[in-house]
């Protein structure tokens, strides 16, 4: 398969459909309520790439195992990266996704630090049209719910050897998803991990790779154990400045109305959603800063009341109040509980523009397929 000087579409995938796909029962009882990444659509979107030919073999297939050797690069040396974005229902029937473009370019940058075939940005966009042509059944009309999207890139060359792969698939699945934490707007309690560091300067910290996400495991199982729904993650040489709250961005809301955030300086995964928060932040007034957080700081401010909320950002959670900081020093606690007025703001600003109840006033929104009959 070859490509115009307008880069793929969604036409230049080869579709199979499934034989005997979700019965639309079936279907509709999974929809009523969705659980985060436990059902899947009917479908699946691939292309292969080789060093010799680059992408080629588009597709959309039914979902199912991947034929994989036993010796593939990805099983022993972790050459994956993945992305997530999500497909909302409009009111008026239009299927859209949310800024997928830096979905794309975040993929881009992620393949060339674990030295993978960059997919193009219209092959990631149009394997996402690709296959929600097929399953736009798939995504849910009920508040709140959207489709899930997971994009991957795997090293699929069968060898053993510490080199790049001259072989990797790209993949697009898809699965409906409701909440992501349950009861999360009373707000998430995160563990201070001074054992484990997510990512160090040089690392893959700023890549959505399988690797930076098994590595904050042990750190997870410690953070429920104390009873916490996330661990907060500081730098990996002195355990003072604030990182990541597990697989989100943190942010700290002060009593002057300014909004801080960690800087994303190679250790911290640069998200659509934080940048979205920064972006529409500033244009509701706000003053933001990008500048290092210490545990310290946080403390003393939440003491002091000149801090007054804090609150993570992620596509799957989109903004979660953070309730405590929990060590086994010291908690502390949040002044404002639950969702405050800025993260209440900016939570009801991106989602009613993700699900078209808001103007989209920034053009973040993209449609995909055609548009619904008149």
């Amino acid at each position: 398969m070859t490509t115009t000087a307008t880069g793929y579409t969604a036409g230049d995938f080869a579709v199979r459909r499934h034989a005997a796909p979700t019965s639309v029962g079936e279907r509709e009882r999974i929809l009523e309520d969705p659980v985060f990444g436990q059902r899947f659509t009917d479908h699946m979107a691939i292309a292969e790439w080789s060093a010799g030919s680059g992408w080629h073999d588009l597709r959309v297939e039914p979902m199912g195992p991947l034929p994989l050797h036993p010796a593939s690069a990805v099983l022993h040396y972790g050459q994956e990266i993945f992305e997530g974005l999500k497909v909302y229902r409009h009111p008026d029937g239009r299927l859209v996704t949310f800024r997928p473009e830096m979905n794309a370019r975040r993929m881009a940058r992620s393949a060339e630090r674990l030295a993978l075939p960059v997919p193009p940005e219209s092959l990631f966009l149009s394997a996402v049209d690709a296959l929600l042509a097929q399953d736009a059944e798939w995504v849910p009309a009920r508040p709140g719910a959207s489709l899930y999207l997971r994009p991957f890139v795997i090293a699929s060359e069968a060898f053993l050897g510490v080199r790049p792969a001259k072989q990797a698939l790209f993949g697009v699945i898809a699965s409906p998803a409701g909440a992501y934490f349950s009861g999360a707007s009373e707000g998430v309690s995160l563990w201070l991990s001074t054992d484990f560091s997510r990512a160090g300067r040089g690392g893959t910290g700023a890549a959505k790779c399988g690797g930076n996400y098994a590595a904050s495991l042990a750190a997870q199982r410690e953070a429920e154990a104390h009873g916490c729904a996330q661990v907060l993650f500081t730098d990996a040489e002195t355990h003072t400045w604030v990182e990541e709250a597990g697989s989100m961005n943190i942010f700290f809301a002060f009593a002057d109305g300014s909004i801080v955030t960690p800087p994303a300086e190679g250790t911290i995964l640069e998200g659509v959603t934080r940048d979205s928060a920064l972006a529409l932040a500033a244009d509701l007034g706000h003053r933001v800063e990008e500048r290092p957080v210490s545990v310290d700081e946080w403390a003393r401010a939440a003491a002091d009341g000149t801090l007054v909320e804090v609150f993570a950002t992620g596509t799957a959670a989109v903004v979660t109040p953070i309730a405590r900081l929990v060590s086994p020093e010291r908690v502390i606690e949040t002044p404002t509980a639950g969702f405050g007025p800025i993260a209440a703001r900016l939570r009801d600003e991106l989602t009613g523009m993700q699900f078209g109840t808001v103007p989209d006033r920034f053009g973040w929104l993209r449609q995909v397929g055609r548009a619904p009959a008149a």
